[in-house]
């Protein structure tokens, strides 16, 4: 079932985020630098539309999405490291486009990471450049992704 996050799920999405950021490998200095970015807070929940996909007894991941006049950024999304692989991601995914669509979203934009540009690839976006994401003093870029929700 996908429904609005709360702010009592803050908690668990933040947990969410971390733990997906970390089955990548990366070193757990770079996760402490991205504290901040992987935090979902009650102001985020409030001012922007993230939603979640909920198991029998357990949050499986959840998207963020921040809409600025006609177009928006998709700001998370992150599967519990269990489910990944299993079509959460493409659940929440498709959800997305589906919100996007219905507020006649011409374009949703998103910086992913590397591990994740194939995924979002394979559900039609494309790249449109990249960003500095520079870590231990060296230089480093994330893919810069567009696509054009279809209802």
């Amino acid at each position: 079932m996908i429904r609005r996050a709360t702010v009592n799920d803050t908690a668990t999405l933040t947990n969410i985020a971390h733990d997906a950021k970390r089955y990548w490998g990366y070193p757990e200095h770079w996760i402490k630098h991205w504290e901040t970015e992987l935090t979902i807070s009650n102001e985020f929940v409030n001012e922007n539309e993230v939603y979640l996909l909920a198991g029998e007894d357990e949050v499986r991941g959840f998207y963020a999405l921040a809409v600025r006049n006609d177009k928006a950024e998709l700001e998370h999304l992150w599967v519990a490291p269990p489910h990944i692989g299993t079509g959460v991601g493409k659940e929440l995914f498709t959800h997305a486009m589906q919100r996007a669509a219905g507020r006649d979203i011409s374009q949703v934009e998103i910086s992913a990471d590397p591990n994740a540009e194939g995924f979002y690839k394979k559900m039609g976006a494309h790249r449109i450049g990249e960003v500095r994401a520079d870590m231990d003093n060296e230089p480093r870029t994330v893919p810069r992704l567009a696509i054009k929700p279809k209802p």
